[in-house]
């Protein structure tokens, strides 16, 4: 009897991670079988219930009706039994293995960088990576990626996440160049008119902030770009330029005085920051681990799990 209730039990693990792969490939990769295991999963599952699950197609499956209503019937419960037995395994072993991180470069530098020194004593190893959005859920998806850091709001229907802490867009500059606003509010115009410094060509913080305190967009080149908002940084030390960066990166700067934030009639946005992870990846014992002591250190005692659980 237990046999067969553990058998079932690894052939509903199975179905879930093909149906929230959308690959038999990349699912046994995640679960670290062999494909012909995975597809003998799938098989004995289909058998069982008299239907197929998934159409095969040229690249991945496709789930049919049927697979739907039988995801979101256990995907939840699933879920919970797997982060159960992950979390008890993690109290009682001692924990080893590597755990991979990726976010952007900034963030991880600056807050999670200091954080994983306890972690590393412990036995632990960490691969770290680095990129934008579509670098970080790529990672994610693919089984390359255990926990990610991102200001994009995830989609709780595929990946499981909870709130780190929220970062305020900061307006700054050296104070030779501040001191040109001679302690008045600053305008867009006032800024368009002096270099700036920006992450690229579309400047990703600069928008966003020109639209919630001036309700307009920049209209102005930057005089540098660099993808890495620490280059951004020391470019604005120098003098080069005002640019909109997180409160954390430039907090020191501003404490010791290489920095200015200039005077606006309003606060810049906020951004809230999210530890998000492949939900499979919550049968290692170490990726719980991990999780929950950065959840910790940050300031969340337990993680925020939201949404439709299926996906």
């Amino acid at each position: 009897m237990a046999v067969g209730l553990m058998s079932h039990f690894l052939h509903l693990r199975t179905f879930l991670e093909i149906y929230r792969a959308g690959s038999l490939t990349r699912a046994a990769e995640r679960l670290g079988m062999t494909q012909p295991a995975a597809s003998g999963h799938l098989s004995a599952l289909e058998a069982m219930l008299g239907k197929p699950l998934f159409l095969r197609q040229a690249r991945g499956v496709k789930p049919t009706p049927a697979a739907d209503d039988l995801a979101h019937a256990i995907a939840a419960s699933l879920d919970h039994i797997e982060a159960t037995m992950g979390a008890a395994r993690a109290r009682s072993d001692r924990i080893t293995g590597t755990v991979h991180l990726i976010g952007p470069a900034e963030y991880l530098s600056a807050r999670l960088a200091p954080l994983l020194m306890p972690l590393v004593a412990e036995g632990l190893r960490f691969r770290i990576q680095t990129g934008n959005r579509e670098r970080i859920y790529a990672g994610l998806d693919g089984g390359h990626a255990d926990l990610a850091v991102t200001a994009s709001t995830p989609d709780p229907q595929r990946y499981g996440f909870a709130d780190l802490e929220t970062e305020r867009q900061m307006l700054v500059a050296a104070p030779d160049l501040a001191a040109r606003a001679k302690g008045r509010s600053v305008t867009a115009d006032f800024l368009s008119a002096l270099p700036s410094l920006a992450y690229d060509e579309t400047q990703p913080l600069i928008r966003p902030y020109f639209a919630h305190v001036f309700g307009t967009r920049p209209d102005m080149q930057a005089a540098a770009t660099a993808p890495d908002l620490r280059i951004l940084l020391g470019l604005a030390e120098a003098g080069t330029g005002w640019t909109v960066l997180p409160d954390y990166l430039c907090a020191d700067a501003l404490a010791t005085g290489r920095l200015v934030e200039l005077p606006t009639v309003k606060p810049g946005p906020d951004n809230r920051l999210y530890l998000v992870w492949n939900k499979a990846a919550l049968r290692h014992p170490r990726v719980v681990h991990v999780r929950d002591r950065l959840l910790q250190a940050i300031g969340r005692a337990s993680p925020v799990r939201a949404g439709d659980p299926a996906r």
